[in-house]
């Protein structure tokens, strides 16, 4: 069992970066040096996922039994792709912290990685809003904001596709007012090696196919409802009862649109796992995809 003080993924790190039993660094353009490379990543994250799960709070709660030898064959047969990652999970569920724990690891590691939000693509329900006064009044009057017909999937999805090419785009930007506007091809997201997306959107209708790393991030209804009404009472300065009725919908909301991508995801995440053991791990996934001999 690891202790609890969280040391043991910081002992592997330093054991990774002093070992004298380095791989040579592979030659990535030729193909027998990008399979040498999938065989060590393979075994490194089996590694990596036996150590999870001596923890008292794993952050793996499942991983397909193919997800490693599928992506070392993308990884193999087209490395000038950009890696697609997709991230989905109910509201509350952690998805936005975990991609704040990716984005700090990208400020201490300068990596060439880009973060970008599916909720960006709600459609303009600006005149909507103004005919029944507020969003509010507009979700109960009916107005399903969570359905995937209240998302711009088209821009999206020709979006994500040119991304993925290597081109910078220009995205949609809903503003979280409460006004409901849309700016169209406002938002500058640079397209770098790793892409990673997240949003309840990532795993709509053919959406879902464009990422090589599908996650799904679970966390008990309870932890969620609690994040969710604090944030709402405290960050949005949202009536209470109000965020009570709008968490109501959202549990309805979750089981219908978001729930089905578990089926579909690469990886399933405890979105209640400690943050700082998250850092780690994905430190120690840095180390082992960056420490080769270089002789």
């Amino acid at each position: 069992m690891i202790d609890d003080d969280k040391n043991g993924l910081h002992h592997l790190i330093e054991k990774e970066i002093n070992s004298d039993d380095k791989i040579l660094k592979p030659d990535f353009t030729q193909k027998s040096g990008r399979e040498l490379l999938a065989f060590y990543l393979q075994t490194k994250f089996k590694q990596l996922l036996f150590y999870d799960s001596q923890e008292a709070c794993p952050i793996f709660k499942e991983v397909k039994l193919d997800f490693a030898q599928k992506f070392s064959r993308r990884l193999i047969s087209n490395p000038d792709k950009r890696i697609m990652i997709g991230i989905t999970g109910e509201s509350a569920s952690g998805k936005s912290t975990i991609c704040r724990a990716i984005s700090d690891l990208i400020k201490s590691f300068d990596m060439p990685v880009t973060i970008h939000s599916t909720d960006n693509y709600f459609n303009d329900i600006s005149d909507l809003i103004k005919k029944y006064g507020t969003f509010d009044a507009l979700r109960d009057n009916g107005y399903d904001i969570d359905s995937p017909t209240s998302f711009q999937l088209d821009i999206l999805k020709s979006d994500l596709k040119s991304i993925s090419l290597g081109n910078d785009i220009y995205a949609p930007e809903y503003m979280p007012n409460g006004t409901g506007v849309s700016i169209p091809h406002s938002k500058f997201v640079p397209s770098n090696k790793i892409i990673i997306v997240e949003g309840m959107a990532t795993m709509f209708d053919e959406i879902k196919d464009i990422f090589d790393i599908k996650v799904y991030v679970e966390t008990e209804l309870e932890v969620r409802r609690e994040r969710f009404l604090r944030r709402a009472y405290t960050e949005r300065n949202q009536d209470l009862d109000n965020a009570k009725k709008h968490w109501e919908y959202i549990i309805g909301a979750g089981e219908k649109y978001v729930q089905p991508a578990r089926e579909f995801a690469d990886v399933v995440l405890n979105g209640s796992t400690d943050i700082d053991y998250f850092r780690q791990l994905l430190e120690y996934i840095h180390t082992i995809t960056n420490n080769f001999d270089e002789d």
